[in-house]
């Protein structure tokens, strides 16, 4: 019987591998990529669109009792109520991941996702339940931060264990790559609904990309149950079966935490200055007078422009190592933010959109793409889903969960002036730096034989 190929060895041993088996394998890695990109588009699709709606539409359906500002904190209030549950959706999934596969835990995330966001566009406004439609609305962003918690570690290592090479920064920022495509997508519905005379688009229009989740859930879950396991885990399962080790991932992580608080606060920055523009940015610059549809096509552009940029970033990274090119991306970002929040504030469509193109597109894409690979590569195997997971999803929480409502509370306590808002998102910057500093870098690791 002859031995079968390692797909975690193919610069090593490029002689032993049969060309039919190379081509199976490498279509194998296409599917499963495509199928990581697929599936997190359509998580962040759900996740991000209700970002975006809780800036422009949730206080005048939900807090119309409220004054427009008090409304608008609150309708953001529930909007991080989504990342408080993302550290438990990562603990929950990434343990039954780690136990008995990546493949089903991302199905049963993307059902839930879906689900919630589905039922979200049904939730009645306060003038029919009340206070209910708030209470329901934050239930369901619960759900959505827990399927987010999961499915983000899930799609990461599925693409990074398939590939296992140094081509894995660039395979796995598919998945970060997901988020910038979801929400365009999300945006270009609102945009479109947002068309509507202003009372059907606040009773019945902003519903629609909503419901069309639905429509997503289907596509997403043919495409991923057609993927297989990752070679890299079942490895590691045969192993843990001869070995007879069965040590609960969680206390690996627990055991060692180092790695997990330098991931979390290496990259909070990054998905604080993602948050920062889909809510506060696209707020600040509709208040300033520009009109809702031209800012939404506007951070639309931006989003599309980031999906290469992140990859291209991600492959940079491949090659130079992921931690020249994050911070490179921080020090962009802390330099130009006074600049790129009085282009937002500017009142004109071309400014606002440069202001994205240069924040979001650029400078969070030098942060975000080589990400995904930074941190998975911190976490052994065995622990590897349950790390990268509570990792990331720590870092959202301590950078975007209430960075939305800090930043108009801080605008608001001063009058208005966005210099508190800026000095903000530099000592983000500046910290996060600090904390990806201390890290080791990881572009050259063995995944399967490095041990946290």
């Amino acid at each position: 019987m002859s031995t079968p190929v390692d797909p975690t060895r193919t610069e090593q041993s490029p002689h032993a591998r049969d060309p039919g088996d190379d081509r199976t394998r490498a279509k194998q890695i296409r599917r499963v990529v495509f199928s990581s990109y697929l599936g997190s588009t359509i998580e962040y699709y759900d996740f991000l669109l209700y970002a975006t709606a809780a800036a422009i539409v949730f206080a005048p359906v939900f807090f119309s009792d409220l004054s427009p500002v008090a409304g608008t904190i609150a309708s953001l209030g529930t909007f991080a109520a989504g990342y408080l549950a993302r550290p438990l959706g990562g603990v929950i999934f990434g343990h039954f991941g780690d136990r008995f596969g990546r493949k089903s835990m991302l199905l049963v995330s993307m059902s839930v996702m879906g689900g919630a966001s589905f039922l979200i566009g049904l939730v009645p406004p306060a003038s029919a339940i009340g206070s209910w439609g708030a209470i329901i609305l934050v239930l369901l962003r619960v759900a959505q931060g827990i399927a987010i918690g999961g499915e983000w570690g899930g799609a990461t290592l599925m693409s990074l264990e398939h590939v296992g090479d140094r081509r894995r920064g660039f395979a796995a920022a598919f998945t970060n790559a997901g988020a910038p495509t979801g929400s365009l997508l999300g945006t270009i519905a609102l945009a479109v609904v947002t068309r509507l005379p202003e009372d059907q688009f606040l009773s019945w229009g902003w519903r629609i990309p909503f419901l069309f989740s639905a429509v997503l859930l289907l596509l997403g879950l043919f495409v991923r149950s057609r993927v297989a396991e990752s070679p890299v885990f079942q490895e590691a399962m045969a192993q843990r079966e001869s070995t007879g080790s069965a040590s609960l991932p969680i206390m690996q992580i627990l055991r060692r935490p180092r790695n997990v608080i330098l991931v979390a606060g290496g990259c909070m920055a990054s998905v604080a200055i993602q948050i920062m523009f889909a809510t506060f940015g696209v707020g600040y610059a509709t208040n300033s007078g520009v009109d809702r549809s031209d800012v939404l096509v506007g951070f639309a552009i931006c989003q599309f422009i980031a999906i290469f940029a992140l990859l291209g970033f991600a492959r940079l990274s491949d090659r130079i190592g992921r931690r020249p090119v994050m911070l490179a991306g921080l020090a962009g970002f802390a330099l130009f933010v006074f600049p790129i929040l009085s282009m937002l504030a500017s009142g004109d469509t071309a400014l606002v959109t440069l202001a994205f193109i240069l924040g979001f597109s650029m400078f969070q894409s030098a942060t975000f793409g080589p990400m995904a690979a930074f941190i998975a590569e911190q976490f052994g195997t065995s622990a590897r889903y349950t790390g990268a997971s509570l990792g990331y999803q720590a870092a959202t929480l301590l950078g975007a969960g209430f960075t939305p409502v800090i930043l108009v509370s801080l605008q608001a306590a001063a009058d208005g002036s966005v210099y508190p808002v800026a000095g903000f998102m530099i000592t983000l910057s500046v910290v996060s730096a600090v904390f990806i500093a201390f890290t080791g870098e990881s572009n050259d690791r063995d995944l399967a034989t490095y041990q946290h």
